[in-house]
């Protein structure tokens, strides 16, 4: 059986190797359901590949800002955040096997940041709450490859840049270091995999037919300024998934790289995020205009916001989806992938198979 992290020792060692300059930190347990769902790409139906998700129990294939809303609990530490937030799950792929094995991690951290020239620290006017049935993602499925110079600011060029991650070393003698994709070492302290949401809002449009028209990055990915076409500023989530890979390292020293996404993905490129929101819209609100002037506001303590109610960590941990959708198989030695997932490895964009017209 393998060993699964403890949350609270996970961001004890995040918060040892570097502190993303944060409004709030949201930690989120271990995952309440893994399944094939998304409500966002596919409503109403079995989605493509697995995702591991978290936040209000509510989630489901047809969930609305309302169902949410009526959700029991939250597996977040913030009783006012019942939104959902789900990425791909991680998988082992033993080299001599060729069987897949989930691989655990120690839950979900969402940075809230109070980025842009919008935001009254820099000047600006003041920053958003998401609106109710807001939804939005980031980064794509199908990615094999990366494509663009960095630095170049085009709205293709900073999706890309949106999703960089980075491999800990540091209870080793090793550097720990950031990459795009996977990285071609063990990560001895975790696969940290890190994920920026765009930050500004058309004003207008709750989703849109790619669930990505309606937003937009800011101009900097971390900072910067919201283009014309997108003039609401919202805050800027920040997600960091810290997975276990070291329990894994006697059965690959000396191999190629042995971990994929849950999206037929070998290559890392394809790691992307989602966000449903589910906030009383109001609290957010109150807590960006007001808890920003204490120390322990400024350095992103959510317990020092006296507008949420925090949940203690061994609740959100008991917090489980009010339903699985989709019961099958998915921890663990299997010969596939959930789904129809064979891997793909690019460098050209990668097939999302559905079981009416997969190849394996």
């Amino acid at each position: 059986m393998l060993h699964k992290p403890s949350f609270v020792a996970i961001l004890a060692s995040l918060a040892s190797v570097e502190v993303v300059n944060a409004w709030f930190r949201l930690p989120c347990a271990q995952p309440m359901v893994q399944e094939r769902v998304d409500p966002i790409i596919a409503p109403g139906q079995i989605s493509q590949h697995l995702h591991s998700i978290h936040g209000g129990s509510n989630f489901g294939m047809n969930v609305t800002y309302n169902s949410l809303r009526q959700s029991t609990c939250t597996s977040c530490q913030v009783a006012q955040d019942l939104s959902n937030y789900w990425t791909p799950t991680l998988y082992f792929k033993d080299p001599v096997t060729g069987q897949f094995e989930k691989v655990p991690n120690g839950g979900l951290l969402v940075y809230y940041q109070n980025r842009g020239t919008a935001d009254v620290a820099n000047g600006g006017k003041g920053l958003k709450a998401f609106p109710p049935g807001f939804r939005m993602i980031t980064g794509d499925p199908k990615k094999r490859s990366k494509i663009y110079q960095e630095g170049l600011g085009t709205p293709a060029e900073l999706a890309e840049r949106a999703i960089k991650s980075t491999c800990l070393r540091y209870t080793t003698n090793n550097p720990s270091y950031d990459f795009y994709g996977f990285p071609t070492t063990d990560c001895e302290a975790g696969l940290n995999s890190r994920l920026h949401m765009p930050a500004c809002w058309d004003g207008v449009n709750l989703d849109s037919p790619d669930h990505k028209s309606h937003t937009a990055y800011l101009s900097q990915i971390d900072n910067g300024s919201c283009p014309p076409t997108h003039p609401v500023p919202l805050m800027k989530l920040f997600y960091e998934v810290t997975w276990d890979i070291q329990v894994f390292s006697n059965r690959w020293k000396g191999k190629p790289w042995p971990f994929v996404w849950s999206n037929s993905d070998p290559t890392g490129y394809g790691w992307h995020g989602d966000f449903f929101n589910g906030w009383d819209v109001g609290v957010l609100q109150n807590a960006i205009d007001h808890c920003n002037q204490t120390p322990d506001q400024l350095n992103g303590i959510v317990q020092a916001c006296p507008y949420f109610t925090i949940i203690p960590a061994t609740t959100t941990q008991a917090c489980r989806a009010k339903t699985t959708e989709v019961p099958e198989s998915i921890n663990g030695p299997m010969a596939k992938l959930p789904g129809c997932n064979p891997l793909q490895y690019g460098p050209g964009d990668a097939t999302l198979y559905s079981t009416s017209n997969c190849p394996i």
